[in-house]
């Protein structure tokens, strides 16, 4: 089989050089092109110099990208939106990283993005782009949604509750996410100033996350309750010392009595087939709960929790890497569905330990 060839628009940024790290040893990927519209006829190892040696590509501007197999668009949040039939013109499938096309519903985007969307007929034809949820989908996709890096992970670490109807839903969902700096992106700007953002742990966001409208999304359908989600959810996210990684803390009450065993069976049965879910629940040692640490690099997510009988109250925890499970690996995993290769194709890195 020939290699499929891809694109890479907004090529200067973190998540399109997790891209080309992942691509360049991806089997059955060629990376034709790399855009970028500030950075034309630069090397790519100019702004990504871990690739020294490994890309020897320049990046094109927007303006003179060719027709290929796949268009991978990196651009900042809103503007996909914007020239998102042209990049469907140049590839049959495209793969968009930013928030543009993550839900399904134009009043949930209205909502939580605070304006309509120029493209409601999109957002019912893209897939939300989480194999783990939705790999049928994501095997006839055009158009494929990236995903939250907070949410990813308490989407991954809620799933198995939501879909076998043991949450409270009378009960509030609470969620607290710490992420490190590389999830506000490649642009420097007060909050990532070095003497104000080193040894700091940063409440930035304590109410009305966006990606709350991911969680709602997704959990709801998991529960079937679709778009009448009523539950209570608090999200809360803080940025803490870290450049890469998130680690979510979700409180979420059942609506019956559970042993631990029961819980762990459940989550065992459904990610036994998940390449890249593992759970972790240790009796001791430091790494006994999910740690981002040790994911840096790596398209992992860990998941852990612990039970308190005394108010049918389960703490699940759930960590990974922002840039890769979180955003650029999640995106090949994605990428591995749609053209039916084995989806841990590019993905096998298994983070660093001690980092």
């Amino acid at each position: 089989m020939s290699q499929v060839r891809v694109a890479i628009v907004g090529g200067s940024g973190y998540t399109a050089g997790e891209l080309l790290r992942l691509l360049l040893f991806h089997p059955q990927v060629e990376i034709a092109q790399v855009a970028s519209s500030s950075h034309a006829g630069q090397y790519v190892h100019s702004l990504h110099p871990n690739l020294r040696k490994l890309c020897g590509l320049r990046l094109c501007h927007y303006d003179d990208l060719s027709t290929c197999d796949v268009i991978f668009l990196c651009m900042p949040h809103g503007t996909a939106m914007q020239a998102i039939e042209r990049y469907r013109n140049l590839a049959p499938v495209v793969i968009d990283l930013s928030a543009d096309f993550r839900l399904r519903s134009p009043d949930l985007y209205l909502r939580w993005y605070g304006k309509e969307h120029p493209q409601p007929e999109l957002l019912a034809q893209a897939v939300y782009g989480l194999p783990e949820l939705h790999r049928q989908e994501l095997r006839e996709a055009a158009l494929i949604s990236g995903t939250g890096c907070m949410a990813t992970a308490a989407i991954l670490g809620l799933a198995p509750l939501y879909r076998a109807g043991l949450v409270d839903q009378g009960q509030p969902l609470v969620v607290d996410a710490k992420v490190g700096s590389s999830a506000a992106g490649a642009t420097p700007g007060p909050g990532s100033h070095h003497p104000d953002r080193s040894g700091a742990v940063r409440s930035f966001q304590p109410t009305g996350h966006r990606h709350s409208a991911e969680l709602i999304q997704e959990l709801g359908a998991l529960a079937g309750v679709g778009g009448s989600w009523r539950q209570t959810l608090a999200f809360s996210a803080t940025a803490v010392e870290l450049v890469r990684g998130v680690l979510v803390t979700a409180q979420v009450f059942l609506n019956t009595d559970l042993d631990e065993k029961v819980i762990w069976r459940l989550y065992r049965e459904a990610y036994r087939e998940e390449p890249f879910i593992r759970l972790v629940k240790e009796r001791s040692g430091v790494y006994r709960y999910p740690e981002p640490k040790i994911l840096a690099g790596s398209n992992y997510c860990d998941i852990g929790f612990e039970l308190d009988t005394d108010q049918r109250r389960l703490v699940v925890m759930a960590a990974l890497d922002n840039l890769v499970k979180g955003a650029a690996g999640n995106a090949v995993q994605a990428l591995n569905c749609r053209f039916g290769w084995d989806e841990t194709l590019g993905l096998t890195f298994p983070g660093l330990h001690p980092i």
